[in-house]
């Protein structure tokens, strides 16, 4: 269920394989026990043109997407786990982000629920 939805420059595809960065957000958001393993889904979009820091700066933006029902408390440290994480991959990175959405349940719908 839960979706990660990393943003970041093309050139972060150059530090690591996307193969490594995708698997690393996952096994960090499975540590926090707030997930099934098989649930976790985490894809990359790399961008070829962005205006960061007024130039073109490097940066990593996490979108966690997670059904409802998690605390505050939660989401905070899933966020910094994930983030701490990517900054120890990356550490010349000047921008590493995170912010946690809810689904909502009431409206979330997959294929085997049909």
């Amino acid at each position: 269920m839960p979706h990660f939805i990393l943003d970041c420059t093309e050139a972060i595809l150059e530090k690591k394989e996307p193969k490594v960065i995708l698997q690393e957000v996952f096994e960090t958001a499975y540590s926090t026990g707030l997930f099934v393993k098989d649930d976790i889904k985490v894809r990359l979009n790399p961008f070829t043109h962005s205006l960061v820091m007024q130039g073109d700066s490097d940066f990593i933006h996490v979108f966690g997407n997670i059904m409802q029902g998690r605390t505050d408390e939660q989401k905070s440290d899933l966020s910094r786990k994930v983030v701490k994480r990517l900054k120890e991959m990356f550490p010349k990175v000047p921008i590493i982000s995170m912010n946690i959405r809810d689904f909502e349940k009431a409206s979330y719908y997959k294929k085997d629920m049909v």
